[in-house]
């Protein structure tokens, strides 16, 4: 029998979460507001599933261009080409590095 190739194939230690994360997310992650041109960290939150990116782009850390309906666009290398993807707030963090 043929392997199954959807879109989450090969991601469960990305979608697992730790035992004291399970469950729904925190309402600040909810609430929380970005602004055009900060940087974000894409990180998946397996409870929610709208508006998931896809799992290549698990721990990037692109720049908001756009907020788009409930989501955001974020631009994020990708080799050579610049993707932009539409990322719920759940699935981002602020970026706090240099």
């Amino acid at each position: 029998m043929r392997g199954s190739k959807g879109y989450h194939t090969g991601a469960r230690g990305i979608l697992k979460k730790k035992p004291r994360e399970k469950g729904k997310p925190k309402l600040s992650k909810l609430l929380t507001k970005y602004e055009i041109g900060s940087k974000v960290i894409i990180k998946m939150d397996s409870s929610v599933q709208k508006g998931m990116p896809h799992k290549r782009f698990h721990g990037k850390i692109g720049t908001v261009v756009e907020r788009r309906g409930r989501g955001y666009v974020v631009s994020v290398p990708a080799g050579d080409t610049v993707k932009e993807i539409i990322v719920r707030s759940e699935h981002l963090e602020p970026y706090t590095g240099s």
